[in-house]
């Protein structure tokens, strides 16, 4: 019982102890599942009121839930007008953002305005926000408050309002113009139903303050509203104009009583002396404190300002440099004064200060003289809220904006603002796009002295940055979260240092209490020193002892000096604490000063002297009451019998030296402190001169190995008369040599041999001892010992050691030693010189490289080297790298050219090297040099990414030529580092700088020395830097280890990938070097990349400012959504025991922020065990199935215990949370086991067999559904595809009945054969023969002419024909394309001589022939049209079935044709991607099925009558669409070409009394995030039988109401980002799309692959139409051109006079003569025969039909498969129909009676009678002769050589024709 008691009591003290701490540190926090629009409070209460996306919260100050409301999604659409029925189509649920929250106080009321519903607002009870005390959606358009668009910014003030001597509550208003809204921009509201008023009414009609709806030009931002001194300001940016893209930050003000807006004036406020920072973002208004206030007014720049006048604080942003922002202050008086200034001066003076236009009216059409004259100064001031005579609206011109600097500017956005007052010191705290809050003191300058950290999501701080009621607190609101945080967090620095170098202004050291406080809560802050300001204050400090320092043997008082001490009270009690020792302390006024005396320790509590110390320091610390330290030092106590530790070579000048003042006993050898006594043998302090010493040694220096007699001088010996003293140092090792002494204070010793070699000298001082004593005397005895063989390996090294030394090189041992140290004697020159080896030993041939020579003897000096030759090739002594006797560096060099050939060889690319130096000595080295040419060959890898960091390896012959210094790469002229140098170069390559990317094959250049140049051509290519489209997971604990999988493109190209976590730097953090973990890619392919996460092991990185890169070779990705989170911790298992079934639950936190269970592992001993389910504060594992072994060998090797560790790992981080054992289990009889396990298994036996017959039953079932359901599509489709046939056949029938042959636009001869022969040449429609135009002066044309004909005649001459024909296809530049062209134009020009062009054709054709036939491969024959020939044939084709074109094929093709293009365009058609619901191109089919509905439109042809015509669409079309098809409809009696173009008509509706043009694109057109969805029928809501009136324009401007709007209207249109029905998928859809799951992804496949049964929808309905185009084509029993026969026996004959030739190598040169060459053309072109316009959609269906024919044509089987195209797979069952009749075709035609030469002959005369008129013959030989001009000299050539050419002199034809045409000199 009485331990229970206990208990309790201890709860209750630890109850009170909890609710007594001060709540200094307490962060509350609010989170919100949707985006927290605007937050305002409420300051009698204190509550929060949170507007977010469809919720309304209210909070208590704690962030506590109070009450909450739904406000949303509600059904709703822009299009519609309130109130919402089902009347509205569109209407769908529509989310609900806060627009504007104003909190009334004095009627308890909360005003709220969303974004549903046009912004119509409702009132809520500020007690109990789930009240809602008004709402009404039926008061139309006047109570539309706020915007129906997201990102719209609203801002509001509540107010009153006077009429009629009653005053009204009113709030403002101002908002942005959204497309749905009303146009006002700044409106006053009234809160209640007053005459015709209603709430929420508009209640000031006669705003001027509005946007125009049709211009786009001052597209507000409002940020902030509020009211002062009777005015009302909003602060918002805007753009000046339509051309201005820039915004510009204007304040405006009014009367808070204004009746009509009169007096609103906006005036500009520039941040920055440019303005740089120009579009605000946030603002705060406040007092500024006395201490910022008289800052301000110091500077000069803002005027006078007092610690009362409000002050107005924006942060902007900037569009010129986008990644900073800054603060600026403007105090009110100096916005009013300004505003003043501009209104009088448009009052009074015309608008005019300093000679100066100052004043604009921004929203009307008012000129610039709107400002009036008047005599009055005053008017601004009299009617200070302007009058309705008076102008009004003003703005301020931007050479009057008010100008202010910015306080603070940085890097990143400052989107929000708040400023408080603390001791008259201005303090802002300013929310960032990261999601942190700066806290900065508003001193001169201001200075960012702390900041609280953002989450790690980083979302942007919101601009409501509120207090709470006292100030105490800040609520900062993120996205999705509020959290209330201290202004404040002084009490947690606990000592005076960290507490003032917080330099925090609500922070100061309370002294007297110990702690880090703000000032009032210090409880005698008043008093002098007792509360120290963090800012700019410092801790107090002791400034002296006296005395400074004490002998540790001595003990007395101590004075301490303390200026900055409190002043104390009688009550307090001082103490000094030295070390251990405590002592109370007395306090006196000396000099004016506070000055504390205490006691010091005995010596025998001072602590020991440390080795190597004279001192030793004890910590003192001044207390006040007991326990409050006021300030701490050192104080040091000196020992100096110490103080010879110094220097024990010299004791007594270590002792008197020292800083303690000891003195020296020269007769007890001893240090002692300082006193009175005065002897002889007493050397007082700092009289060193007075010891006993010797010093001044003779000579200073000694050579090693031999020894010489050192003297020295001693001095104040007289105490050591007769004594006898001992030298020695450290290198005597342990002898001591006795000193003699000579006459007077003069010593000497014999010497020593030294023996040292380390180094060429060494410092050697020397002690002395009294032989008698061992006691050592001062020693200043310092020589230098030196080694002459040190670093003088040679001769002339030597020789050049310094002369002092005495060095000499001795020829029989050929060393360097000390003079008499050589017996022999020494040589007075040095030897020759001697060479060692050559770096590098091979040259490029053209030298310019520096060669290094080492060896030895080569010389004392740079001036003794007089030749160096390399290979028998001067060498240029590089003086200034010259190196004394080992080493010379020249530059070589040209080789010596090879003697010509007459000459006897000399081999002088290779040859020693040769130095001559100085007395005619010269040495050949033993090693060649050769020159030699490097030749780099191949490059390796041939591409890598534009961001450079590829390592490239160059191959080649002799590339180590030269060495590494010398060679420089470059890529295309960018550098390329060399990292390795030798048969093969690699290096890194350079950035790209140039503009295309992926470049062309640039060529990598290898540099040698500096004259040779070798290059790779085309070698490298800079291709596209590697792109990352996404990444998973996002998040990795820093134990790092996570499996990252990177996806993108472009990863084959780089070589290193890398991923790098560094930690950004800020002013705030500690470690100033740089950390960064890093991890190489694990695996990579050209799309994937995979690493582990780095681990993070610096244990003071601040993790939110860990930032993630991938190295991707140069390239540098940062993966900004990439976070790191704490490593998680593991509470200890609750459960140790565990079973082979039995689950294990591990608690802890922070699991699930960067882990899933798929990724953890845990074991249990060497087990592993299954992670079952990870959340962030559980995991759940399952046991393994049998007890594993320890993972420990110790544990293992412990048989007597059970326990095996239990480990969980999550990457590379390993936890073992506890250890576990397994339940023993006990033995059981057999007897139970066996029937426990054969009854279970009968059992299970039993209901497998039941359930096995019941699934096989039900898949039975299942089969017999799906096989129901198949038959069912089948017949749908075959309906379907019937009912389409009826449909299409009906529409036809009216097409049909107009199809006579004068109908059917057939295109005239000449324009058939310019497109047929020319349109697909490189110039298309532009080329010269199609538009006829040519340039030739008017004086030559005369003679042009003639020599033109007599060029026709030179062509007519078949033996010049050929041979042209012939030269120019020899030619290699006359490729393919050409050769089709220059066909073309001999088809025009020889049109008049058909019989003659047939012959010519023949003629090559037999030629062509013999050659595939001997090349064996005849079947190749006429595939391509390659030659010159086969283009001839093509043409000749073209010419000879024009005719049965236009009487028999032509109308079964025109039926097809329109069939084809009225079935596409019967469904929608995506008019962007130029997809369509019916096609027969699988490509091609629009793969989402789009709603739509037909409408039969009214069509008025403006001044074409009353009469209408009906015409069918669809409510999906775009306007473009509409309009084409009304064409179509309107003016179907006219060929394409007559009609008019779409862009030249407009299209206007007239659905009541207004009409409205009709566009594709206009500011009503819908918005997708980034896309922008082309207008339709439906999104202007056209009905069925709507009248529409189409208008020719003659500018399309005209037909526009506004010029701005028209040329907005073409900035739309310009925009790429438009889509008509199927939205292309944008980055944010992707990122969607992945997260997906798979069986998302095969469903939404599934669905694509059922489109393609509209094909055979389509292609059942159009088979008629294909059916009778072939057989119109392929039918030999009725009409069949006689050219096709005549060419078709042609063909035979030859297939008999040539052996190789079979039946199927025949059918194929029929095929590829006649289908193929001409059919399938004109299928896939209607355009070359009729006067029609072929969509892209209706093209894609036409080239379906095209390769059916072609596949028809061909003799090879096509076996299909489920791969096959569909294409393919959609004809398969007609292909053997099509090529039977293919096959009877070619059987008819053979039987047919033959068409004889002459018959032939006389059709062709007729077609030439008939056609060659109309036909531009003399600008096609004008071409002609360009290709003679170009080959003329070859041409020449090869008739020269041909007998029969020589005999029609045609050579010279030739010639006079070219003298004619081009002035050409002939050798006539």
């Amino acid at each position: 019982m009485m331990e229970r008691w206990w208990a309790w009591q201890f709860a209750l003290v630890a109850l009170a102890t909890v609710y007594l701490i001060p709540s200094y540190g307490k962060k509350a926090d609010f989170s919100s599942d949707m985006l927290i629009n605007n937050v305002v409070s409420d300051p009698r209460t204190g509550r929060l009121y949170v507007g977010a996306v469809n919720n309304l919260y209210q909070l208590n100050q704690d962030l506590e839930v109070e009450s909450r409301t739904e406000t949303g999604p509600k059904r709703d659409n822009r299009q519609c007008t309130p109130p919402v029925t089902d009347a509205c189509e569109e209407a769908e649920d529509t989310d609900n953002h806060n627009k504007l929250l104003l909190v009334h106080e004095a009627k308890d009321v909360l005003v709220v305005c969303g974004s549903v519903f046009r912004g119509i607002c409702s009132l809520r009870n500020l007690s109990n926000v789930e009240q809602l005390l008004y709402f009404s959606d039926t008061k139309g358009e006047k109570s539309y408050v706020a915007s129906a668009e997201e990102g719209v910014s609203v801002v509001g003030v509540m107010s009153y309002f006077t009429k009629d001597r009653d005053n009204f509550t009113v709030f403002l208003v101002g908002k942005g113009y959204g497309s749905h809204d009303s146009t006002k921009l700044i409106s006053t509201r009234i809160l209640q139903d007053y005459g015709d008023w209603v709430v929420f009414d508009s209640i000031i009609e006669a705003s001027a303050v509005q946007a125009n709806p049709f211009v786009l030009r001052y597209l507000h931002d409002f940020r902030f509203a509020f009211k002062d001194g009777g005015f009302v300001y909003f602060l918002f940016s805007r753009t000046l104009g339509v051309q201005d893209t820039k915004n510009y930050t204007f304040i405006s003000r009014m009367c808070e009583d204004d009746q009509g807006y009169y007096s609103y004036t906006e005036l500009q406020l520039n941040c920055s002396d440019s303005n740089k920072y120009n579009k605000a973002q946030a603002a705060y208004v406040t007092t500024p404190g006395e201490v910022l206030a008289e800052s301000m007014t110091n500077s000069g720049k803002y005027g006078p300002v007092s610690a009362h006048d409000k002050v107005l604080f924006v942060t902007f942003t900037s569009d010129e440099d986008p990644t900073s922002s800054a603060m600026c202050m403007y105090p009110l008086q100096s916005i009013n004064k300004r505003l003043v200034e501009i209104i009088g001066a448009c009052y009074s003076y015309n608008g005019i200060i300093n000679e100066k236009a100052a004043v604009y009216s921004p929203y009307s059409s008012k000129s610039e003289d709107l400002c009036s004259s008047s005599n009055q100064n005053n008017m601004a001031l009299r009617y200070k809220c302007g009058a309705e005579f008076l102008p009004s609206p003003l703005a301020s011109k931007a050479d009057f904006a008010l100008m202010s600097e910015a306080s603070l500017a940085r890097k990143g956005h400052m989107t929000a603002v708040a400023v408080a007052v603390e001791m008259g010191h201005a303090v802002a705290f300013l929310g960032t796009a990261t999601g942190e809050v700066l806290k900065v003191h508003l001193s001169a300058p201001p200075e960012v002295y702390g900041r609280v950290p953002g989450e790690a999501n980083g979302d942007k701080v919101n601009k409501n940055l509120l207090f709470d009621s006292q100030l105490q607190h800040l609520y900062i609101t993120t996205e999705k979260k509020i959290t209330k945080v201290p202004v404040q967090a002084c009490h947690l620095k606990t000592d005076c240092q960290s507490c003032m170098s917080m330099k925090d202004p609500y922070c100061g050291w309370c002294v007297l209490e110990g702690k880090c406080t703000r000032k009032k809560e210090c409880s005698r802050w008043r008093e002098a020193n007792t509360w120290l300001w963090s800012p700019d204050q410092k801790c107090v400090e002791i400034e002296a002892f006296d005395p400074p320092n004490l002998s540790c043997r001595k003990t007395q008082q101590v004075d301490i000096s303390i200026p900055s001490l409190p002043v104390l009270r009688s009550s307090d009690r001082l103490q000094c604490e030295f070390g251990d020792f405590v002592s109370n302390a007395v306090v006196d006024f000396v000099n004016g000063q506070l000055q504390v005396t205490c006691s010091l320790p005995d010596p025998g509590d001072i602590p020991h002297t440390q080795d190597q110390q004279d001192f030793v320091s004890v910590p003192v610390k001044v207390l006040v009451n007991d326990k409050i330290q006021v300030t701490s030092g050192e104080y040091h106590f000196y020992n100096c019998a110490a103080t010879v530790r110094k220097n024990q070579n010299s004791p007594c000048i270590a002792c008197v030296t020292s800083a303690w003042g000891c003195q020296w006993n020269a007769q007890d050898h001893s240090c002692s402190d300082n006193d009175n006594t005065v002897s002889e043998h007493i050397i007082k302090p700092q009289q060193a001169g007075s010891c006993p010493q010797f010093e001044s040694p003779e000579p200073q220096m000694i050579p090693v190995g031999f020894q010489i007699p050192i003297s020295f001088q001693g001095r104040n010996l007289d105490s050591y008369m007769g004594q006898r003293f001992s030298i020695g140092t450290e290198l005597m090792k342990d002898t001591e040599v006795t000193v003699t002494q000579e006459q007077g204070s003069k010593f000497k010793f014999t010497g020593y041999e030294f023996a040292y070699d380390k180094q060429q000298e060494v410092n050697v001082s020397f002690h002395i001892k009294d032989r008698d004593t061992e006691r050592k005397i001062d020693s200043t005895l310092t020589v230098v010992l030196y080694n002459c063989s040190v670093g003088r390996e040679d001769c002339s090294l030597c020789k050049h050691a310094a002369a002092m030394y005495q060095c000499v090189w001795c020829s029989a041992s050929r060393t360097c030693v000390y003079r008499e140290l050589c017996p022999s004697e020494q040589p007075a020159q040095c030897p020759d010189p001697e060479i060692t080896d050559i770096v590098p030993r091979f040259g490029p041939l053209n030298g310019r490289i520096s060669v290094t020579i080492k060896g030895s003897n080569m010389g004392i000096k740079k001036e003794d080297i007089k030749k160096i030759t390399v290979a028998g090739v001067d060498c240029v002594h590089q003086a200034d790298r010259y190196s004394v006797s080992t080493s010379v560096v020249c530059e070589i060099g040209p080789a010596r050219r090879r003697p010509p050939s007459d000459l006897p060889f000399e081999p002088s690319h290779s040859g020693a090297v040769e130095i001559e130096v100085e007395g005619g000595r010269s040495g050949k080295s033993h090693v060649i040099f050769t020159y030699r040419d490097p030749k780099p060959k191949f490059v390796s890898p041939v591409k890598g990414p534009a961001a450079g960091g590829t390592v490239i390896t160059i191959s080649g012959e002799d590339l180590d030529t030269a060495s590494k210094e010398d060679v420089a790469v470059s890529v295309g002229g960018v550098p390329c580092e060399v990292l390795k140098f030798g048969s093969k170069i690699t290096c890194k390559t350079g950035k790209y700088s140039g503009q295309r990317v992926p470049s062309e094959a640039l060529p990598v250049t290898v540099r040698y020395g500096r004259n040779t140049t070798k290059d790779v051509p085309a070698a490298y290519q800079y291709s596209e830097n590697p792109k990352i489209t996404d990444y998973n997971p996002k998040g990795s604990f820093l134990c790092g280890g996570r499996r990252i999988v990177v996806t993108g493109s472009g990863f084959d190209l780089i070589q290193s990938a890398t991923m790098k976590v560094t930690p950004s730097e800020n002013e705030f953090s500690q470690n100033t070097s740089p950390v960064e973990f890093v991890q190489q890619a694990l695996s990579k392919n050209d799309t994937v990349l995979q690493f582990d996460s780095p681990p993070v092991h610096n244990t003071t990185v601040d993790v939110p400012s860990l930032r993630t890169f991938l190295l991707l070779d140069n390239a540098k990705e940062e993966l900004k959504s990439f976070d790191y989170h704490p490593d998680p911790t593991f509470n200890k298992l609750n459960k140790n025991v565990i079973t082979e079934t039995s689950i294990i639950i591990v608690t802890g936190r922070g699991f699930s922020k960067a882990m899933t269970a798929k990724e953890a592992q845990a074991f249990v001993g060497d087990a592993l065990c299954h992670v079952n389910i990870l959340q962030d504060d559980k995991l759940i594992l399952e046991a393994p199935s049998s007890q594993p072994r320890s993972r420990s060998k110790r544990q293992r090797r412990d048989t007597t215990n059970d326990l095996l560790d239990l480990m969980v790992k999550f990457g590379h981080g390993e936890w073992t949370v506890g250890s576990v054992y397994y339940a023993r289990k006990d033995d059981i009889p057999l007897a139970i086991i066996i029937p426990a396990v054969i009854v279970p298994m009968l059992l299970f036996i039993a209901i497998s067999v039941y359930c096995y017959r019941r699934k096989s039953q039900q898949a039975e079932r299942e089969y017999e559904k799906v096989k129901h359901q198949l038959e069912n599509l089948e017949e749908s489709v075959r309906d379907r595809c019937k009912k389409e046939f009826t449909d299409l056949m009906i529409e036809m029938e009216d097409h049909t009945s107009d199809l006579s042959e004068a109908r059917i636009p057939f295109l005239d001869y000449k324009t058939y054969t310019d497109r047929t022969f020319f349109l697909p040449s490189k110039d298309g429609a532009n080329d010269t023969m199609i538009t006829g135009k040519i340039q030739i002066p008017e004086a030559r044309k005369a003679i042009v002419a003639q020599a033109l004909n007599q060029f026709s005649n030179l062509l007519n001459s078949k033996t010049f024909l050929i041979n042209f024909i012939h030269t120019l296809e020899s030619r290699p530049d006359f490729n393919a394309r050409t050769r089709s062209y220059f066909a073309s134009l001999l088809t025009v020009a020889l049109h008049g001589k058909l019989e003659y062009y047939t012959d010519i054709m023949r003629t090559l054709l037999l030629e062509l022939m013999d050659e595939h036939v001997q090349n064996k491969n005849p079947k190749l024959m006429l595939r391509r049209s390659e030659t010159v020939v086969e283009r001839m044939l093509c043409n000749w084709m073209s010419i000879c079935i024009y005719q049965f074109l236009r009487d028999t094929a032509g109308e079964p093709l025109y039926k097809l044709f329109k069939a084809l293009k009225h079935q596409v365009e019967k469904g929608p058609v995506d008019a962007k991607v130029k997809k369509a619901k019916y096609t027969l191109n699988d490509t091609g089919l629009l793969g989402d099925d789009v709603e739509y509905s037909v409408l039969t439109l009214q069509v008025l042809v403006h001044g074409e009558g009353p009469d209408v015509t009906p015409v069918k669409v669809l409510n999906c079309d775009t306007i473009s669409q509409v309009k084409e098809k009304i064409i179509d409809q309107v003016y179907r009696n006219l060929p394409y070409s007559q009609r008019p173009e779409v862009e030249s008509v407009a299209l206007e509706w007239r659905p009541g009394s207004t009409g409205q043009i009709l566009s594709d694109l206009d500011l009503t057109s819908q918005k997708e995030g980034r896309w922008k969805r082309l207008n339709t029928l439906a999104h202007y809501n056209v009905r069925d039988n709507a009248t529409l009136v189409l208008s020719r324009v003659l500018h399309t401007q005209s037909f526009h109401q506004h010029q701005d709007s028209y040329e907005e209207k073409n900035a739309l249109l310009e925009d790429d980002n438009t889509f008509h029905l199927v939205r292309p998928a944008d980055e944010i859809d992707e990122v969607k799309s992945k997260r997906g799951s798979m069986k998302d992804k095969a469903m939404t496949k599934a669905i694509t692959e059922i489109y393609l049964t509209r094909l055979l929808s389509v292609k059942g309905t159009l088979q008629q139409f294909v059916d009778d185009f072939f057989r119109s084509v392929l039918c030999s029993s009725s009409v069949v051109p006689p050219a096709v026969k005549y060419f078709f026996d042609f063909l035979d004959e030859q297939a008999l006079r040539h052996d190789n030739v079979d039946e199927e190598t025949l059918h194929i040169w029929k095929t590829n003569s006649l289908p193929l060459r001409f059919w399938v053309n004109i299928l896939r072109n209607p355009h070359f025969i009729f006067d029609v316009h072929v969509t892209e959609v209706v093209d894609a269906s036409l080239h379906v039909i095209a390769q059916t024919f072609m596949d028809a044509c061909t003799k090879t089987e096509h076996k299909l498969s489920r791969e096959s195209p569909s294409n393919k797979l959609l004809y398969a069952k007609e292909i053997s129909t099509y090529k039977k009749m293919v096959d009877d075709y070619y059987k008819g035609i053979r039987q047919m009676i033959p068409v004889s030469d002459q018959d032939m002959n006389t059709h062709l005369a007729e077609v030439s009678r008939q056609h060659t008129d109309k036909l531009n013959t003399q600008l096609a030989l004008h071409q002609l002769y360009q290709y003679a001009s170009k080959y003329y000299d070859v041409i020449i050539q090869s008739l020269d050589e041909d007998p029969a050419a020589q005999n029609k002199q045609l050579t010279l034809r030739l010639q006079q024709i070219a003298a004619a045409l081009e002035n050409k000199v002939t050798d006539l």
